[in-house]
């Protein structure tokens, strides 16, 4: 059975990511699903995302808010939930008998976090409410007066409450002024159109940028001269071609060596975490997120339907979230960029049937967890219907990698690294719980860490073995990041007591 597996973000007051909405559907159940399978759904999902996707690579770090029905609650999933990580959502249908709210004491107790969905107050609910630490309210379905009475009644009891549904800014300025301490929803990927609103020179520089990498052949001369313009992006441009990641021994000092380095494919994908970030200085962090997985997925979606020109799936992702990146109505904003024809067509909706549109619609009811769209969808572009799920999770994992460079809390580095070479025989354990054996290639060294190079990968946060007197390195080490460069795998494993190896005196 496959399961697909998106997320919605939940906001703080800040606008900051705090955690995300699970939302599955098991896609054999498509034609007979009438709430009777929740329950196996609910399960599949939960043991998807724990086992095969991984929560690390879903979340990022952030809590699950999952829909849990009566089954699912009284049932055994808790033997498989981690405490710190989910949110049990109970749906509005489960009726609070005893053995439902002593099924939630007992939650509680564990640790658990609870959820109250769709809530609008009903006296039945009031035993859960005593232990409740979140209650989501739809903004939509209610009055403005009747949300006030909420507020009012629960917030003092330490009762967090969750604005969901809050579709535009307006509704997450109202919600928030009403007092409502999360939020949830797409407001933050809709525009703030102003009239009359002029586009800052600082952002520009970043559309002429999106302009270069539309064409299929790029001019990396002309490219060059268009990055050494802008002193940001030159610098922005020559740090992650230096970066641990390219495992270079010599520094790159040239802008046009550095995109020549890049190829076409890494040009594009630099443009895009160096420009949407830049155009979304004043909104928030999930915006880039969006827009970036947005991206990644119409890329690796092209790619199963075997659409020429991925590059254009890519920037069409890319382009899809330009209207809320820059206030100016999405038509408008496409013609700042001279987007390529067929993007126009799938975004403005005038070609709605042609592939790359068909490629736009997927994703966005995958994110949206239409999963009758989704699947008609697939089948429309010959993509075999597993692999959407799977397209999805490798784009957000990509995205992380490619944002943070790394999974662990902190950006420092408390270690120097040094260039190294030789191999280094490692142990590992497989997400089936299989020990493993490589031979890996070693790029660099330090007293608290390696980087290693790979023919295949290792899962994040996995332990990693190694002992080589000769190399001066023993002892074991969490793989922090896993990256996929030139047909092999980059891995930076940490070593909390310390690799073995010292740094040679000065």
């Amino acid at each position: 059975m496959q399961v697909f597996v998106a997320r919605q973000a939940i906001f703080d007051r800040a606008r900051e990511v705090c955690a995300y909405e699970l939302l599955f559907r098991s896609d054999n159940n498509r034609n007979e699903f009438d709430g009777t399978e929740s329950g196996s759904a609910t399960s599949q999902v939960i043991a998807n995302s724990l086992f095969g996707i991984g929560l690390d690579q879903i979340l990022g770090g952030k809590k699950a808010f999952i829909n849990f029905d009566r089954t699912n609650l009284i049932g055994g999933l808790r033997s498989i939930l981690p405490p710190e990580t989910m949110v049990v959502e109970i749906l509005e249908s489960v009726e609070p008998d005893e053995e439902v709210v002593a099924t939630c004491r007992d939650l509680l107790q564990l640790g658990y976090q609870i959820a109250l969905d769709d809530f609008v107050g009903q006296p039945e609910f009031e035993p859960l409410t005593q232990i409740a630490t979140f209650i989501k309210v739809d903004i939509r379905a209610t009055t403005k007066e009747e949300q006030e009475r909420l507020l009012r009644t629960y917030q003092p009891r330490g009762v967090s409450m969750v604005a969901e549904k809050v579709e535009t800014h307006e509704e997450f300025e109202c919600a928030r002024r009403a007092g409502f301490d999360f939020f949830q929803g797409y407001f933050f990927a809709r525009p703030v159109v102003l009239g009359g609103h002029q586009i800052p020179a600082t952002k520009v520089a970043c559309l002429n940028i999106l302009r270069e990498v539309q064409a299929t052949d790029l001019d990396f001369v002309r490219l060059a001269k268009t990055v050494s313009e802008d002193v940001a992006l030159s610098y922005k441009l020559l740090r992650f071609v230096n970066s641990a990641a390219f495992y270079r021994q010599t520094e790159i000092h040239s802008i046009e060596h550095a995109l020549v380095v890049l190829g076409e494919q890494g040009v594009r994908q630099w443009v895009a975490l160096a420009a949407v970030p830049a155009l979304a200085k004043d909104k928030p962090g999930e915006l880039v997120t969006h827009s970036l997985v947005r991206a990644y997925f119409c890329e690796r979606l092209a790619l199963l339907t075997c659409l020429a020109g991925r590059h254009l799936a890519f920037l069409m992702g890319l382009f899809s979230l330009l209207d809320a990146l820059l206030d100016v109505p999405l038509e408008e904003a496409l013609r700042q960029v001279c987007a390529d024809s067929s993007i126009c067509g799938a975004l403005l909706g005038t070609d709605p049937y042609g592939t790359l549109s068909r490629v736009y619609q997927l994703a966005c009811r995958y994110e949206l967890g239409d999963w009758d769209a989704v699947v008609d969808l697939g089948q429309h572009l010959s993509i075999k219907t597993p692999l959407i799920g799977e397209a999805y999770a490798d784009s957000i994992l990509c995205v992380q990698h490619a944002l943070h460079g790394t999974t662990r809390k902190t950006n420092s580095r408390r270690r120097v690294r040094y260039a190294a070479n030789g191999t280094v025989s490692i142990g590992w354990e497989d997400g089936a719980g299989t020990e493993r054996t490589s031979t890996a290639k070693l790029i660099n060294v330090s007293e608290a860490g390696l980087q290693l190079q790979l023919t295949e990968p290792i899962p994040v946060h996995a332990q990693v073995y190694c002992n080589s007197p000769k190399l001066r390195i023993s002892g074991s080490g969490s793989v922090r990041y896993c990256l996929f460069s030139r047909g092999k795998y980059l891995i930076g494993l940490e070593f909390s007591n310390g690799s073995g190896w010292r740094a040679p005196s000065a």
